[in-house]
């Protein structure tokens, strides 16, 4: 499956995004972008970029973090600030490529060390950095609740607990390694990837492709996401055709 899916984004990645060839230059374009719309995805809360001790507006949400502090005893900075999160993990499309799972004969470190995974392919693989930046796929976020999602797949968590606040619609089942995310963001995340399944083949699973397609129906696209759709493609020259 991992050699097939490489060689299908091999074929077709020259659809989607071929313009923006670094997370850095990404995020820099995303602020520009939301410059106007400075709300965080997952918690819907008020933002100042430029605040830099704490950019998040919790008022303006409702926000409790669930960790106020490191386990060292220190101010948890990622609660206090926004980064911007894939949607779809890294790792989903990347462990379709080689240098994320073997590496490469470039990606050694000064003591000899070699390594792989995300900062590998980041390095070496230019289908994985125009992945990697593709801005349909990325969203501010609250630092906690994107260290928390990590990786994990979306789903629906029975006896949702709120660990954020009671305002904050957004579950962790860290064991059963599922986030549950608002309704009113669904249908956004079904449709981010309805468009990696079409413009680089990504494999979508039938449990999650069905799910995402009941999504789609319930959260109609809105304002925004529609606005965002339309400035990225006057940057990235492509556009999510899931969104109209």
């Amino acid at each position: 499956m991992k050699a097939l899916f490489l060689s299908i984004i091999l074929l077709y990645s020259l659809n989607a995004n071929e313009k923006i060839s670094s997370f850095t230059e990404a995020k820099k374009i995303l602020r520009k972008i939301y410059s106007d719309h400075q709300v965080t995805f997952y918690a819907g809360c008020k933002y100042n970029y430029k605040d830099k001790k704490n950019m998040i507006d919790r008022n303006s949400c409702g926000y409790k973090p669930k960790d106020e502090y490191t386990k060292s005893g220190k101010l948890n900075e990622r609660a206090r600030r926004i980064e911007w999160e894939h949607v779809i993990p890294a790792e989903n499309f990347g462990r379709a490529f080689k240098c994320w799972n073997e590496g490469d004969e470039q990606c050694v470190k000064e003591n000899g060390k070699k390594y792989k995974g995300r900062k590998c392919c980041s390095k070496v693989e230019p289908k994985f950095k125009f992945m990697e930046a593709d801005l349909h796929n990325l969203v501010p976020a609250i630092g906690e609740l994107n260290a928390n999602r990590s990786n994990y797949k979306f789903g629906i968590i029975p006896d949702e607990k709120r660990f954020y606040g009671e305002n904050i619609d957004f579950e962790v089942d860290s064991k059963a390694k599922i986030v549950e995310p608002k309704e009113s963001i669904r249908g956004d995340i079904a449709r981010i990837y309805f468009y990696f399944e079409h413009k680089y083949k990504m494999p979508i699973s039938k449990q999650q492709k069905k799910l995402f397609e009941v999504w789609n129906k319930q959260d109609p696209v809105d304002e925004w996401e529609r606005e965002k759709n339309k400035r990225v493609e006057k940057i990235q020259g492509d556009s999510n055709i899931f969104i109209k």
